[in-house]
């Protein structure tokens, strides 16, 4: 059991709210997944979708952290690549990455061909079913791959189990009220959809140069996907002023 009086100091508070900064940062593109995911789904079942997969990453991100000396094990190298050292970390991010890269190729291919999405998503009440928790374990999983980086930093940065999971589960509850207007924005327009699985590639891309050693520095990323969002906020008020031109 802890020592209450060393939870209650301002070097404490500090730690706490610098992870919990450093989650919710790190998050960004995560919810971005997650509304993409729950899209999938049938509207009566994406907001459901959408929180059982982020209270299911919450708990897996906290038993991670709980594992210590599992995460530790992350940095064992498996072998060497010509430009230095594959761990099990390495492993994890590059096999993240080439998911996210089949995810959004085959969502951007339903967007293309409507016929092939219609016939995709017409399916059984069972196969319903089975779906909705595969993108709930989605949902899940790739949010550990995500915060992999900032689950290790935590570890860090502060030795202290109650900072660090408080911290995830505020960063969660953070992300399940942002996820539903990201997901609206992105149900309402079409070409942010497309935009957003073009984020989703550039993110995988991103993650498979970071597990073969060519680090991306994140903030690349960030600002590319916020120049477009910011392209595509404009184009959306001039359609709006200009609904005939």
């Amino acid at each position: 059991m802890p020592d209450l009086s060393s939870l209650m100091t301002f070097d404490t508070l500090v730690s706490f709210l610098a992870l919990t900064f450093l989650e919710v940062v790190l998050g960004v593109d995560n919810i971005v997944f997650v509304a993409l995911a729950a899209d999938t789904l049938p509207p009566k079942d994406r907001g459901r979708g959408r929180l059982l997969g982020l209270w299911l990453a919450m708990g897996l991100r906290v038993l991670m952290l709980l594992g210590i000396v599992w995460i530790t094990k992350l940095e064992t190298v498996l072998f060497t690549l010509p430009n230095g050292p594959f761990s099990v970390k390495d492993a994890v991010l590059a096999g993240g990455g080439l998911f996210l890269l089949y995810k959004a190729s085959t969502e951007i291919h339903d967007e293309l061909e409507p016929a092939a999405k219609h016939a995709r998503r017409k399916v059984s009440a069972p196969q319903q079913q089975a779906r909705f928790w595969a993108v709930v374990l989605e949902i899940g999983v790739i949010n550990i791959v995500f915060s992999l980086d900032s689950v290790i930093t935590a570890v860090g940065m502060s030795g202290q189990i109650p900072v660090m999971v408080g911290a995830v589960v505020v960063a969660t509850l953070m992300m399940m009220v942002a996820a539903a207007p990201v997901a609206r924005f992105i149900e309402r327009r079409p070409s942010a959809k497309v935009l957003a699985l073009s984020f989703i590639l550039l993110i995988g891309m991103a993650l498979i140069a970071e597990g073969t050693g060519f680090h991306v520095p994140r903030g690349y990323v960030y600002f590319a996907m916020g120049f477009s969002l910011f392209v595509e906020m404009l184009n959306t008020f001039r359609r709006r002023s200009h609904p005939h031109g």
